[in-house]
């Protein structure tokens, strides 16, 4: 399948591969089809990219390129229904990336508000964890001290 995008222009994208929001982002609530977008070989960063709306695009990652330790937490039971989960090892974590256009350095991720995918059947929420002390802006980079 074909799709426009603003930032990636017109990409294919595996229409086996498009993800379906059951539970929709916290603030895009009329859009629920995405596909992870990777980008310039880049490892570390893909894109979540809205498949309804060629100007809605996620940076995301994985904690765990950025040495962030313990990030561990369950899901309530209606979320695992909502995808379909029947255990942890067919799920897939990301977490939403803001990076500052005049400062790279000063990315957070949001350790508080993952991206829960059903890799089986592509099935995927943002997902808020409870009773946590995870930030919706932590920082993935030290900050120099001056």
């Amino acid at each position: 399948m074909r799709i426009n995008t603003t930032r990636f222009g017109e990409i294919e994208v595996d229409e086996r591969l498009i993800l379906d929001f059951v539970q929709p982002i916290f603030g895009y609530e009329d859009f629920s089809k995405y596909a992870i977008i990777e980008h310039d070989g880049n490892d570390m960063f893909q894109w979540l990219q809205c498949i309804e709306n060629p100007d809605l695009a996620f940076p995301v990652s994985i904690p765990s390129y950025f040495n962030i330790k313990d990030y561990i937490f369950e899901i309530d039971e209606p979320t695992a229904d909502l995808l379909q989960a029947k255990d942890a090892e067919n799920l897939m974590i990301y977490n939403i990336v803001t990076i500052p256009s005049n400062n790279p350095k000063g990315a957070t991720i949001n350790l508080l508000g993952p991206i829960i995918v059903n890799k089986q059947n592509n099935k995927a929420v943002q997902y808020v964890v409870a009773n946590s002390n995870y930030s919706s802006h932590y920082p993935l980079f030290e900050v120099e001290k001056v």
